[in-house]
């Protein structure tokens, strides 16, 4: 379905009768198993999404489906502790619908993560990786439909859709940490299943350096409203055919729990450089 302003205001409205005069000023969306930030907020206050008026429900393993407000790093943040995909049966409006909640509610800026496929063979499982640019030239756009002015305009720039800014600054961060920090393309599929090992293959040709199946809809909406983006990658696993092995789910969240602790210092440091 289309949304119309009104409904992401009363979205938006009723956040604000739950966190009262608190104003978020960074969104930042949490991947599969990657959701534990969330769980450190400073004086949190947790909305299920299941209450928020027009959200959908988070069913993706390793998401815990709710918006998480609070202090983290000392910046006032909105946490979310799972996103919504199209491979759930969602429209890519349903997709990024919160992103144009949370940019009502006063976030300027979004940070994204998420568990993807490795597609360089030179890379590793369990590198993180700094998103620099994004594919997704093989679905529709989630601005698709009449545009919201409220939010931006009809045919929105995305020549810098990750902010050069926040890109630096996460160089930085990873630089002080001694964090390793791979640059590169995120590569969006639909899922839910893995990619073959032929469109893995065709993601390498085309540019991509990661493939998977989330934040490349969030990022363009948040564009569209004019937020800055931070994106980063753990690549969770070699994408399919590059090791003679199967893929699982269990393999992505068992990476995830491997690279805690540095994605966690990672992105703690940035959030202090906002």
């Amino acid at each position: 379905m289309a949304y119309t302003f009104a409904q992401y205001q009363e979205s938006a409205d009723y956040i604000k009768e739950k966190i009262g005069g608190f104003v978020p000023k960074v969104a930042m969306v949490l991947g599969s198993g990657l959701g534990f930030l969330g769980d450190v907020v400073e004086n949190p206050t947790a909305i299920p999404y299941g209450g928020i008026p027009h959200f959908k429900a988070s069913t993706a393993p390793g998401h815990k489906g709710q918006l998480v407000f609070g202090v983290l790093a000392g910046r006032n943040v909105a946490v979310m502790q799972g996103r919504m995909h199209h491979y759930e049966g969602y429209g890519y409006d349903d997709v990024s619908y919160a992103v144009r909640v949370l940019r009502l509610l006063g976030c300027d800026t979004l940070i994204v993560t998420n568990a993807a496929g490795c597609v360089r063979t030179d890379w590793q499982a369990g590198d993180l990786m700094l998103i620099t640019d994004q594919i997704k030239m093989f679905s529709e756009s989630p601005l698709r439909g009449a545009n919201i002015p409220e939010f931006g305009v009809r045919f929105p720039d995305a020549s810098h859709l990750y902010t050069v800014r926040l890109q630096d600054v996460a160089r930085q961060a990873a630089a002080e940490l001694s964090i390793p920090l791979r640059e590169g393309v995120y590569f969006y599929c639909y899922g839910p299943q893995y990619e073959t090992p032929a469109e893995v293959r065709a993601a390498r040709i085309l540019g991509g350096d990661a493939v998977g199946m989330s934040t490349a809809p969030e990022a363009i909406v948040a564009g569209h409203c004019g937020m800055e983006i931070l994106g980063f990658t753990l690549l969770s696993n070699m994408a399919a055919g590059i090791l003679d092995q199967p893929l699982s789910e269990q393999e992505v969240l068992d990476a995830a729990a491997a690279a805690k602790d540095k994605f966690s210092r990672l992105v703690l440091a940035c959030l202090e450089k906002l």
